[in-house]
C-alpha cells in the first residue's frame, strides 16, 4: 500500500508539474505561430521560468532570461503527428533536474521547438512524500498487529476456557457441563454442540453401565442353578435322578443361550458395520416364520403379497420371531398377524387377546431387561431383550414401531418400513 501511494504521490506531482509547462510552452507556441517572436521571451506561469524556442539545428532563436546563453535543455524533437513531449532529465549540472514540456510549434520540417521547463530537485521529487507515506505504513502496520493480537486473544480465550472445562471431565463422571454464555455467536453454538454431544455419552455410558449390570445379573441366575445343582450331584450321588438333573441342567443352559445369542444380536445391530440389505417380500418371510412355529394359541394371519422393503432378511426375521413369541406368550386364545400397504408403508401388525400392556409402560417395554410384572417369572420363557431387540431392528431399518389395544383387548404392535417400489 505504502509503495503504491508513493507511486501515485509522485505521479500525481510529475502531472502538475508538466501541466505548468505544457500550458507555458502552447502559450509560446501560440505567439510564435502568430507571428511575435521576441529575442527574450518572458514566462507568464508562475514556477517555470527556463523557456527556450530552439531551432532545427539547434540554435536556440529565444529564451527567458533564466535560460539566456545557455545551451539548448535538450535535444529532443516531437514528431509532426505527436507534437507534444513530456520528459524529465538531470543530465545539465546547470540548472539541474528538470521537468519539461518540449512542443513541435507547427508540422513544417524546419519548425522550431519550444522547450518549457521547471526545475525540481530531484527525478522524482518525492523524498519527503515517501518518508511521509513511510511512517504511516508502519504506524498502520503496528496498529493492525496490535488489533489483531487483541481480536485473536479475545477470540481464543474462550476457546481456552472451554479446553479447561473438557479437562476436568473424565469417562468416570460425564456429568459436567460447560457453562453456556449468553448469545448466539460461533463460540456459544459450540459450547451448545459440545453440551449436547456429552449428554448423549452420558446417556450412552449409562445404558452400557446398566446393560453391563443387567446382563450379569440375568446370567448370574442361572450359572447359579447349575452350580446348586452340580454341587448337590456331586455331595449325593446316590440321591439325584439323573434324568432330572440334565433336564434341569439342559434347561438353564438353554436359558443361557438364549441369554446370550440376544446379546450378541443387539451387538450385531449397535455395531457400525454396514450389513447389505436387500428386497424381502414381507408376506414370504411372514410365512417361512409361521410354517415351522407351534399353533397353541393359534395364530391367524392376513398377509397381502408383493410387500417389499429394503432390509437384512435375518434381522427381520428375528423381528417376527420376538413380535409372535412375544403375543404367544400372553396370549389367551388367539394371535393375529397382518402384512399389507398402507400409503407408502409397509404395515405390519400383531395382536394378541392377552392381559394387554398399560399405556404408562408402552415405551418402557423397549427397554432391555424390562419385564413387566404379569411376565415378571423368568420361567415365563423371556429373557428381557426380545422387544428391545425388536426395537433395534426396526430403528435399523429406518422405521417405526408403536403399542396399542388390540380389539381383542390385548396388547397390539404396528411397525411401519419405507415402502420399496423399485428393485435395490
Amino acid at each position: 500500500m505504502a509503495a503504491v501511494m508513493s507511486t501515485v504521490i509522485s505521479q500525481m506531482f510529475a502531472d502538475v508539474a508538466w501541466h505548468d509547462t505544457q500550458q507555458q510552452a502552447i502559450l509560446i507556441a501560440a505567439a510564435i505561430r502568430g507571428g511575435s517572436l521576441p529575442h527574450v521571451v518572458t514566462p507568464t506561469v508562475p514556477g517555470v521560468d527556463l523557456v527556450q524556442v530552439v531551432a532545427p539545428d539547434g540554435r536556440v532563436l529565444a529564451a527567458s532570461p533564466a535560460a539566456r546563453n545557455k545551451p539548448p535543455i535538450s535535444v529532443a524533437r516531437p514528431a509532426p503527428n505527436d507534437p507534444l513531449l513530456d520528459l524529465q532529465t538531470c543530465s545539465n549540472a546547470e540548472p539541474g533536474c528538470l521537468r519539461y514540456s518540449a512542443l513541435r510549434v507547427d508540422p513544417r520540417a524546419d519548425s522550431p521547438i519550444v522547450l518549457a521547463a521547471r526545475r525540481t530537485s530531484t527525478t522524482l521529487s518525492t523524498g519527503f512524500v515517501d518518508a511521509i507515506v513511510a511512517a504511516q505504513a508502519t504506524v498502520l502496520v503496528s496498529c493492525v498487529a496490535g488489533l489483531t493480537w487483541a481480536v485473536t486473544g479475545r477470540i481464543l480465550q474462550p476457546v481456552n476456557a472451554i479446553r479447561s472445562e473438557l479437562a476436568k471431565i473424565t469417562f468416570s463422571d460425564l456429568s459436567h457441563r460447560i457453562a453456556e454464555p449468553a448469545g448466539d455467536d460461533e463460540i456459544c453454538r459450540l459450547i451448545r454442540t459440545l453440551n449436547q454431544t456429552l449428554l448423549r455419552l452420558e446417556t450412552a455410558t449409562h445404558q452400557q453401565r446398566r446393560f453391563v449390570a443387567d446382563a450379569s445379573h440375568e446370567l448370574r441366575t442361572p450359572v447359579a442353578g447349575l452350580r446348586v445343582k452340580l454341587e448337590e450331584a456331586q455331595m449325593h450321588p446316590r440321591d439325584i435322578d439323573v434324568n432330572g438333573l440334565v433336564e434341569h441342567t439342559l434347561n438353564d443352559v438353554l436359558r443361557l443361550q438364549a441369554i446370550l445369542a440376544d446379546m450378541l444380536m443387539l451387538a450385531s445391530l449397535e455395531s457400525s458395520a454396514e450389513r447389505k440389505r436387500q428386497r424381502v417380500d414381507l408376506a414370504a418371510l411372514t410365512r417361512a416364520e409361521l410354517k415351522g412355529r407351534a399353533h397353541t394359541p393359534p395364530i391367524r394371519s392376513s398377509l397381502e403379497d408383493g410387500v417389499t422393503v429394503a432390509g437384512v432378511p435375518s434381522q427381520l426375521s428375528r423381528m417376527l420371531t420376538n413380535l409372535l413369541d412375544n403375543a404367544q406368550r400372553h396370549a389367551r386364545h388367539v394371535v393375529d398377524i397382518e402384512v399389507h400397504r398402507d400409503s407408502d408403508s409397509a404395515l405390519v401388525t400383531v395382536c394378541d387377546d392377552g392381559p394387554g400392556i398399560a399405556e404408562a409402560d408402552r415405551e418402557r417395554i423397549f427397554e432391555r431387561f424390562t419385564r413387566l410384572d404379569t411376565a415378571r417369572s423368568r420361567g415365563h420363557g423371556g429373557t428381557g431383550l426380545g422387544l428391545a431387540i425388536v426395537s433395534d431392528v426396526v430403528h435399523a431399518h429406518a422405521g417405526t414401531i408403536l403399542v396399542g389395544e388390540s380389539v381383542h383387548g390385548g396388547s397390539r404392535f404396528d411397525v411401519r418400513f419405507p415402502l420399496l417400489t423399485d428393485a435395490p
